[in-house]
C-alpha cells in the first residue's frame, strides 16, 4: 500500500480535508505512510526539559507529600512542646501558647503550598503530553487497522474475481 493510499485512507478515516488536518495528525499521518513508530517515553522528554526551579519543585512536593514528612514533623512539634514545657519551671525560649511555633508552622504552609502546587502543575502538563501522545499512537493505530481492513478487502475481491473467471471445465 503507497503512501498516497495510506494518506487518503487516513484523511477519509478522520473526515477531513487535507488542509483540516492539524500538524499533529499531518505527522501522525506522514509516520504511518513511511511505517514509523509514533510511540516514544514522553517521561523521559517531559523530565529533559525541566528546569532546575521545576525538579526542585518535584522535590519538595514529593517529600512535603509523604509520610515519612508528616511523622518527622509531628515528632519535631512534639520534642518542640516537650522540651518548651519541661522548660517552663525555667526561662523556656518559646513559652506556651508557642506563637514561635506557630510563626515556623505558617512560615512552611507558606512556602511549601506554591511549590506543591508548582509541582501539580506540572504533573498536569505531563498528563496533557500524555493524553497527546496516546491521541497519536491511536491514531496511527486507527490508521493501520483501515489500511489492514482495505488490504484485506482488496484481497477478498481480487480471489473472488479469479473464482468468478474460472470456467465450469476449470473447477
Amino acid at each position: 500500500m503507497s503512501a498516497d493510499t495510506i494518506l487518503d485512507l487516513a484523511s477519509r478515516l478522520l473526515e477531513l480535508d487535507k488542509g483540516d488536518l492539524t500538524a499533529r495528525e499531518k505527522s501522525v499521518i506522514e509516520r504511518a505512510a513511511r511505517r514509523l513508530a509514533v510511540s516514544r517515553n514522553v517521561n523521559v522528554e517531559f523530565q529533559q526539559s525541566a528546569t532546575f526551579g521545576q525538579r526542585i519543585a518535584d522535590r519538595v512536593a514529593a517529600i512535603g507529600g509523604s509520610w515519612r514528612f508528616i511523622i518527622g514533623f509531628a515528632a519535631v512539634v512534639v520534642v518542640w512542646v516537650a522540651v518548651n514545657s519541661a522548660m517552663m519551671v525555667a526561662h523556656p525560649f518559646d513559652p506556651y501558647p508557642y506563637i514561635l511555633l506557630n510563626l515556623f508552622l505558617s512560615l512552611l504552609a507558606a512556602i511549601q503550598a506554591p511549590i506543591i502546587l508548582m509541582s501539580q502543575n506540572r504533573a498536569a502538563a505531563r498528563d496533557r503530553l500524555e493524553a497527546a501522545h496516546d491521541y497519536e499512537v491511536n491514531l496511527k493505530a486507527e490508521i493501520e487497522i483501515a489500511a489492514l481492513h482495505a488490504k484485506i478487502d482488496e484481497i477478498r475481491t481480487n480471489e473472488l474475481a479469479t473464482l468468478l473467471d474460472r470456467t465450469p471445465a476449470d473447477r
